[in-house]
């Protein structure tokens, strides 16, 4: 009896860690569309087409949890002035900053 208690609560919890993992994925995933659509049309310099998905990634990688669920949320209400300027707040970031000066070496260098 207890050790079927255990099984039982060990697949909760890895079908929780599976079901949280999934929804991380999409929100992530959502936040890119947001935060590549606002590099392409909305700022000052857009960014070249083929430096969106790596630029993407290094304002993704750099911004915080709530800042990646509020870009998720507008690809669904929209791109509007708060998301370019949360878009730029992260761009300003010096490991943002690193990541798009390596990126921009990686592609000179190839």
């Amino acid at each position: 009896m207890i050790r079927s208690l255990i099984l039982i609560s060990i697949l909760s919890v890895a079908g929780c860690a599976e079901f949280t993992q999934t929804s991380e994925d999409l929100t992530r995933q959502s936040a890119k569309a947001t935060v590549s659509k606002v590099l392409a049309t909305q700022l000052p310099a857009p960014v070249r087409t083929e430096a969106i998905t790596p630029y993407t990634d290094c304002v993704i990688d750099n911004a915080s949890g709530s800042e990646i669920r509020n870009f998720a949320t507008d690809a669904v209400t929209g791109v509007d002035a708060a998301t370019v300027a949360l878009v730029t707040l992260v761009l300003e970031r010096p490991p943002t900053q690193r990541c798009i000066a390596n990126v921009a070496l990686a592609a000179v260098a190839s």
